[in-house]
């Protein structure tokens, strides 16, 4: 490993029987940086991180963090970590202040003016008991507990789930302020956007095998995006054939329907010209992405 490289992932494998989990994923973390894990449900997220955490054990390969087999060294690392499992298991009888005083002792103590700036930005309800609370508040409590001890790593499964947007955008800027701390995050998701607004790379995943790991300017560029505009006046389709990256067009008198791959620049000198009503466009699915990244290459 590099001294900038925080963790580091090789063959590493997982097999539930017959039944594939993941499968020779290699990749790599750096010290500093939020990176994104992006792929749809079942596509193998969740079992990756379980896996660095040694709550489960590969069938092949290694990962490492800090240098250290995660495997042999889990305890240790635990206290390095903080981690957000896709569903928090929180103690349901007791307040939140109760919950992290209980979770502080757990690891050794804590610094209690950042654990409160925490509960304060995330605007937790710690008075009354977490069986009461609400999805979103709960999450809310298990996201504090994440940070609450300053981990070198955190790694967060889905994390802003049942959050709401003011809180979601609290959150990411704490996240920020925790990587220019010099920890690191590793961040799941199946939402396009929130990769795209928070990570500085993303690893992509679908049916258990990497896909790639990409720069986000590089993932947008690969980017499918829908598109539907409304003219002032009938269109012909001789207009837009030839267009870089513009595909699956339809045309119905004066409106557009077309898909388009990458920049927006082509096209958008091609409809200067005419006299436009209206544009709507659509954040593409993310098997879109994947088909776009296949096809080009």
């Amino acid at each position: 490993m590099s001294d900038d490289t925080i963790l580091e992932l090789s063959k590493l494998t997982k097999y539930y029987g017959k039944h594939r989990g993941v499968i020779d994923l290699d990749m790599s973390v750096k010290k500093g940086e939020i990176f994104g894990y992006l792929g749809p449900n079942g596509a193998g997220k969740t079992t990756t991180m379980r896996m660095l955490l040694d709550f489960i054990r590969p069938t092949s390969g290694t990962s490492k963090i800090f240098g250290l087999d995660t495997k042999e060294n889990s305890l240790a690392l635990r206290h390095r970590i903080g981690y957000l499992p896709t569903a928090p298991a929180l103690y349901g009888d007791i307040t939140g202040k109760q919950f992290f005083e209980y979770c502080a002792n757990l690891k050794g103590g804590c610094d209690w003016d950042y654990v409160r700036e925490l509960i304060q930005r995330m605007e937790c309800d710690i008075d009354r008991p977490i069986d009461t609370l609400s999805h979103g508040n709960k999450q809310k409590l298990a996201i504090v507990r994440a940070l609450m001890h300053r981990p070198e790593l955190v790694i967060l499964d889905e994390p802003t789930t049942g959050l709401d947007p003011l809180i979601q955008n609290e959150f990411e800027k704490i996240l920020r302020e925790t990587t220019e701390q010099g920890n690191s995050v590793i961040f799941s998701s199946h939402i396009l956007s929130e990769v795209e607004e928070l990570c500085d790379r993303v690893a992509i995943i679908r049916e258990g095998t990497l896909v790639a790991v990409e720069q986000i300017a590089d993932l947008k560029s690969k980017q499918v995006r829908r598109i539907e505009m409304s003219f002032g006046n009938n269109i012909r389709s001789e207009l837009f054939e030839g267009i870089d990256g513009v595909k699956n067009i339809i045309i119905n008198e004066n409106k557009l329907k077309c898909d388009i791959v990458g920049s927006l620049d082509s096209l958008v000198k091609v409809v200067a010209t005419q006299h436009i009503l209206d544009i709507r466009t659509e954040e593409p699915a993310l098997e879109d992405i994947f088909l776009a990244y296949y096809e080009g290459h």
